[in-house]
């Protein structure tokens, strides 16, 4: 809706003309850097290295010094550790084998969080997870982990009987048993990734909008459109400080459910 307003919008600031605004599209986010294709090097991709250089430097330099009584820094790296290893991984997964998957949790928790507030940091301003590719990657891995402990925990065939609801009528088996095993293997995994993709590219999309169709209307736009310019970057920043949260959140929610589908992994077979 707001991208046909704007198009209106656009129209009225051109005389009645097709040649104005033009709405952000998906387009955007690709941003090849060099070559084109499949096996170009997009700005995601450079933006990813960056996060990955940025947050080992920040946590050695904040670690390899530790003190009694913790610096700026190190109460940053600290509270975040102890947020993901106590609040997650241990009330999810249990005291009994938490240890073990703190690391993986807490590394896959600052790559996302960092990533998404790239987004509304300038000058990169790019949300890494806004491209399907790198929340697949991440859910791929969360379901080779969840499999592979499942498969260690029960054996094969118990792992797979794991996923079966126990007590039901055998004659309902015939419909569980495929809808069970989609689940695991298909509905699960596809939901884990586009959540985390689509709330990075909807908000994105949305401050592109805002920004892209403020600034035009602000240039090309009369009197009216002016103010409504205004507008149009007030609801940017306000988005923006929304965004904030939301990126967060999607970190905390992601994390969460690998170490809930973790946790699944490791129940006693039926």
């Amino acid at each position: 809706m707001s991208l046909n307003v704007l198009g209106a919008i656009s129209l009225a600031a051109e005389g009645g003309e097709g040649e104005g605004f033009h709405a952000p599209t998906p387009a955007e986010f690709y941003q090849p850097l060099i070559g084109h294709g499949d096996f170009a090097i997009t700005r995601p991709m450079v933006v990813l290295a960056i996060s990955v250089a940025l947050i080992a430097w920040f946590l050695v330099a904040t670690t390899k010094r530790a003190a009694v009584v913790p610096g700026k820094g190190q109460w940053v790296t600290e509270n975040a550790y102890n947020f993901v290893r106590n609040g997650v991984a241990r009330d999810i997964i249990g005291s009994h084998d938490f240890l073990k998957f703190v690391p993986l949790l807490f590394s896959m928790f600052m790559l996302i969080l960092v990533n998404n507030l790239f987004g509304i940091i300038p000058p990169i301003q790019y949300p890494t997870m806004s491209r399907i590719g790198f929340p697949i990657a991440l859910t791929l891995l969360v379901f080779v982990i969840y499999h592979a402990v499942g498969i260690k925990k029960n054996g094969a065939w118990g792992h797979i009987k794991h996923m079966i609801p126990p007590g039901l009528p055998k004659g309902i088996y015939v419909l569980i048993i495929p809808l069970e095993l989609l689940t695991y293997f298909v509905t699960r995994p596809l939901t884990l990734a586009l959540r985390l993709f689509g709330n990075m590219f909807a908000g994105h999309m949305l401050l592109l909008l805002f920004i892209t169709g403020g600034e035009y209307m602000l240039i090309h736009g009369g009197l009216g459109l002016k103010v409504a310019g205004v507008g149009s970057f007030g609801m940017a920043f306000v988005l923006t400080a929304f965004e904030g949260l939301i990126e967060f959140l999607q970190a905390y929610i992601f994390t969460l459910l690998a170490a809930t589908y973790i946790a699944g992994s490791l129940a006693d077979e039926h």
